[in-house]
């Protein structure tokens, strides 16, 4: 029996090294094309380049593993049954079960290690990769200016934002339509510069790169001492053919490729780190919501805060009895007699205050709301991703049980019908995956059930297959399903002929 795990779980093993180098060239070349421009054309070294696509692998094997599982573990059996080497175990009372039993013991383990490196490697890899990107944008500035979006000139003297319609030249050095937002030492923009056209002259041996730009405008808000004047927001305006900013890039000549910046994202996270985030995101969301109704409800004054009485005063005061007064009735009892009692410019300026009020409240009430569903946004996204660890693993194990029986069924070896079924069994798992995670990240569905969705789905169609193959029956079983229409119409055939 040792001689056949072994033999097994060679032929299974060859299959899925082989599959999983295929899949991750495919993978990456396909990555690749997310960020060559980031890449290409910016004078970036081959050693720049390689460890970009070191850090970008790991990254990669969600989605490569699942799919090497699926697709080695059909073209195993599948090859095992179109040689009959399945019908010469069976023959030998060796069940389907005992086949797989040492490919099991493998599954089982490379569910450990996925989840180890689902947890450890992949955070540490998006995080080399982000900050390698956001480095190599410092280091050159030209890569940092995306088309059609502000960039941020990050550690520069010059505080800016720019923004162009198009880069092209030898290393993208000439700009189109240039926006440029201007920073104070408080942050904030004063001053914006827009061009037809602007260049980037930069020298190896300067500190400095200038931005020349040409055929625009400058406007700068003026800030005057006197508070009448700054109702009016005064600004300056001129017109230049050509106007230079050089900026100082001395700070970023020692600017290191592999500093750390602080983990941001999600996905750079692993569980012990996700857990707690989780649970302060959890604990702040909820001091935001309450702290915005409390103060929705002071500026509504629907509910007033109840002041309560000093008792200590009371108990010391002896109060002489007083005989007890009737209070008065109070004779308005709603709303709309209390307007009926006021004069007609009383009634103008109150329902203009209550119209300003609830417009107040409801602009403010609009504005919390997307603030509040990009924190909630954020929250789920952290519990998605303490999930999908878990689910990676397991997916591992489930899509297994999905191959090896369904190749044992099909009976086809080699990559024509094993890799189409494959393929299509993966991109359904992949899809519902991806549109129950943005499902949950929008709150639609619970982060867990996301997360889940996909390998859940798949762990029936695994048990049914593994059913069908230890039982020899086909992929579908609609084999009674004729035979009693075939039976049906015999029966017709001889009622007609009697």
């Amino acid at each position: 029996m040792k001689i056949l795990d072994q033999y097994i779980l060679k032929r299974f093993l060859y299959n899925f090294f082989s599959s999983f180098f295929i899949l991750i060239v495919i993978f990456i070349f396909q990555g690749i094309w997310l960020f060559i421009d980031d890449l290409a054309g910016k004078g970036l070294g081959i050693v720049i380049i390689g460890k970009f696509i070191f850090y970008f692998i790991p990254t990669l094997i969600d989605k490569v593993l699942p799919l090497t599982v699926l697709l080695s573990s059909i073209l195993t059996f599948g090859t095992f049954a179109e040689n009959y080497e399945f019908a010469a175990m069976k023959a030998s009372g060796i069940s389907l079960q005992r086949g797989m039993r040492s490919l099991i013991v493998f599954v089982l383990f490379l569910g450990v290690v996925t989840f180890f490196f689902a947890n450890n490697v992949i955070p540490k890899s998006e995080q080399k990769m982000f900050n390698l990107r956001r480095n190599i944008a410092k280091v050159k500035p030209a890569a940092a200016i995306t088309e059609g979006v502000f960039s941020d000139f990050e550690g520069t003297a010059q505080g800016m934002n720019i923004k162009v319609d198009k880069k092209h030249g030898d290393q993208d050095r000439f700009l189109d339509n240039v926006i440029i937002h201007k920073k104070t030492n408080q942050n904030i923009n004063n001053v914006v510069i827009k061009a037809k056209s602007g260049e980037l002259i930069s020298s190896e041996e300067s500190d400095i790169i200038q931005l020349v730009l040409k055929e625009g405008n400058y406007y700068e808000e003026v800030e005057p001492k006197d508070a009448n004047d700054k109702r009016k927001q005064p600004f300056a305006k001129s017109d230049f053919e050509s106007y230079t900013i050089n900026i100082d890039i001395s700070e970023l000549n020692d600017q290191d490729l592999e500093e750390d910046q602080n983990i941001t994202t999600n996905k750079m996270k692993n569980v012990s780190r996700l857990i707690k985030d989780i649970d302060s995101l959890r604990i702040n969301n909820l001091e935001k919501v309450e702290a915005f109704s409390k103060n929705v409800v002071n500026r509504m004054g629907a509910f007033p805060p109840k002041i309560l009485e000093d008792t200590t005063k009371q108990q010391a005061e002896k109060v002489k009895p007083v005989k007890a007064k009737t209070a008065k009735k109070d004779s308005i009892t709603n709303i709309d007699e209390l307007i009926a009692s006021l004069e007609n410019i009383e009634q103008i300026q109150v329902m203009k205050k209550a119209q300003s009020d609830v417009s107040s409240i409801l602009n403010t009430v609009e504005s919390k709301k997307v603030e509040l569903q990009s924190r909630y946004k954020f929250y789920n996204s952290h519990i998605l991703s303490l999930h999908q660890k878990y689910a990676l693993a397991l997916s591992c194990i489930i899509l297994f049980f999905v191959g090896a029986p369904l190749g044992a069924i099909i009976r086809k070896g080699g990559l024509g019908l094993p890799m189409v079924i494959a393929i299509v069994l993966f991109l359904t798992y992949y899809f519902i995956g991806v549109f129950a995670g943005n499902y949950a990240k929008e709150g639609n569905i619970h982060p867990a059930i996301g997360a889940w969705l996909s390998t859940l789905i798949m762990l029936p169609l695994g048990i049914s297959l593994t059913k069908r193959a230890t039982a020899d029956k086909g992929l579908l079983g609609f084999g009674h399903i004729i035979d009693r229409i075939k039976a049906i119409f015999k029966k017709k055939d001889k009622d007609s002929e009697d």
